[in-house]
């Protein structure tokens, strides 16, 4: 039966709200927030970041990871967002560079460190070397030079002597 287009429904009818049922996606955690991802489950996590969340701190870093620049903390371990497709972050914690700082804005010791070292460049490089030098210091609290020299970034400007000076002192400022 039409109703007239001038008429209002009548409660009870056809034409009530009927609430969509909760999409089926993949639920994690970022930055201490909770999503669900609800696109293909394939994505990137890093253009998940990027183009999903607007969280651009994580960068490009060449189809295989190369350079450092798309690391990202999943459960506290160190990952590349560019080759991790989100299925695979089920249940997971993720940390960015966005995450380090504290609610009130202030600077992480290891971004102090890099502040205080003047260990950025053009800042491109900058994300990927927090993430993995803060997986570093979790991991070996005093690193040596090898320990980090190990570390999988790239810095095109030449900060390398200056991000070594930036995560050692942030180590000292750790254990004091």
């Amino acid at each position: 039966m039409a109703q007239a287009q001038d008429q209002l429904p009548t409660p009870g009818t056809s034409n009530t709200i009927v609430p969509e049922k909760v999409r089926e996606g993949v639920d994690l955690e970022i930055n201490g927030r909770s999503y669900r991802h609800t696109g293909d489950d394939q994505m990137p996590l890093l253009w998940y970041l990027r183009d999903v969340l607007r969280l651009t701190g994580t960068k490009y870093s060449g189809e295989h990871g190369e350079g450092g620049y798309d690391l990202v903390l999943v459960d506290g371990k160190l990952a590349s967002a560019t080759n991790l497709p989100v299925v695979k972050l089920a249940g997971k914690t993720v940390t960015t560079v966005e995450g380090l700082a504290a609610a009130d804005g202030k600077l992480h010791p290891l971004q102090q460190a890099f502040v205080d070292e003047d260990a950025i460049g053009c800042g491109y490089c900058t994300p990927g070397w927090l993430m993995a030098s803060l997986d570093l210091l979790n991991r070996h609290p005093q690193p040596s030079d090898n320990d980090i020299d190990q570390l999988p970034n790239l810095c095109r400007c030449g900060c390398q002597t200056r991000v070594r000076r930036a995560i050692k002192r942030a180590a000292k400022g750790a254990q004091a």
